[in-house]
C-alpha cells in the first residue's frame, strides 16, 4: 500500500493492524475520532498467515494513509502453537493461558509500534486488545497497557521532551458482543477481517479454535451475522 502522506492536518495515529476483527474495529475507531491513521502490520511467521492478507485489505478498504508490513520471524523462538509445531487446541476456551499465547507478543509489538509512531511524528497509538471475552493472555490486560505507556514515556525522545505517547485501547473493556455491535455500527464487513488460528486447507476458518469460538459467540450474543465462512 502506498504512503499517501498527511495532507489533512489531522493528528497522526499508528494502529497495530493484525487483520483480526478487533484491530479492524480499532482502526475504524481511530478514523472516527479524527486521526490520520497509519497502520503497522507484523508478519511474525504466524501459522494463520491469512490475517496478513486481511490486514492489507482492511487498510485499502478503510483508505488508511499508509500501511507498513514488518517481517519479524518469531518462529526462531517458537514456544507457541502459532509459531511452532504445536497443535492449536480445539476443545474450547479454558481458564489457563493457552498454548496459542505467543511469548511477550504484545510487549514486542507495542515497542515496534511506538518506534514506528515516533519516526512518523505520531503521539497516538491504537491497539485492539480486549480483556473481557478473550483467551486470558497477560499482555491484553489494562495494567499492562498502562505500564507500557509509562515505559514508552521513559524510553523515547518524545517522552523525554514532554510529548508522551497515548496508548488507546478502545475495545479493552468490551465484550465480543459489544465489539460485534461496534463492527456493525461502523459499517464494517466482518469478512474483511480474519481471526482463525488454524485455517483449513480450503482457506476456511476452522470454527473450533479459541479465537473462532470467541468471535462466533460474540456475533451470536449480539444477534448479528458474521459473514466469515466457517468449516464448523
Amino acid at each position: 500500500m502506498k504512503n499517501k502522506g498527511n495532507q489533512s492536518g489531522r493528528p497522526k495515529a499508528v494502529v497495530l493492524l493484525s487483520g483480526g476483527l478487533d484491530s479492524m474495529v480499532s482502526a475504524a475507531t481511530a478514523l472516527e475520532n479524527g486521526f490520520d491513521v497509519h497502520a503497522l502490520t507484523i508478519d511474525y511467521g504466524q501459522r494463520h498467515r491469512r490475517e496478513l492478507a486481511a490486514a492489507r485489505s482492511i487498510a485499502e478498504k478503510l483508505d488508511l494513509s499508509s500501511q507498513t508490513e514488518l517481517a519479524l520471524d518469531l518462529t526462531a523462538f517458537g514456544g507457541s502453537a502459532l509459531t511452532d509445531e504445536i497443535d492449536v487446541p480445539k476443545g474450547g476456551v479454558g481458564d489457563d493461558i493457552p498454548v496459542t499465547y505467543v511469548p511477550a507478543r504484545n510487549l514486542v509489538f507495542l515497542a515496534l509500534t511506538t518506534a514506528c509512531a515516533e519516526a512518523a511524528g505520531a503521539n497516538d497509538i491504537f491497539i485492539g486488545v480486549n480483556a473481557l471475552d478473550y483467551s486470558g493472555y497477560p499482555d491484553c490486560r489494562p495494567e499492562f497497557i498502562a505500564s507500557f505507556a509509562e515505559t514508552a514515556k521513559l524510553g523515547t525522545k518524545a517522552g523525554v521532551e514532554a510529548a508522551p505517547f497515548k496508548i488507546h485501547a478502545p475495545l479493552q473493556n468490551m465484550t465480543k458482543a459489544d465489539i460485534a455491535r461496534e463492527c456493525a455500527r461502523l459499517r464494517l464487513d466482518p469478512s474483511w477481517s480474519w481471526s482463525c488460528y488454524d485455517p483449513t486447507p480450503e482457506g476456511l476458518a476452522c470454527g473450533l479454535c479459541d479465537s473462532c469460538r470467541l468471535r462466533k459467540k460474540g456475533f451470536e450474543e449480539a444477534g448479528l451475522i458474521d459473514t466469515t465462512p466457517y468449516a464448523n
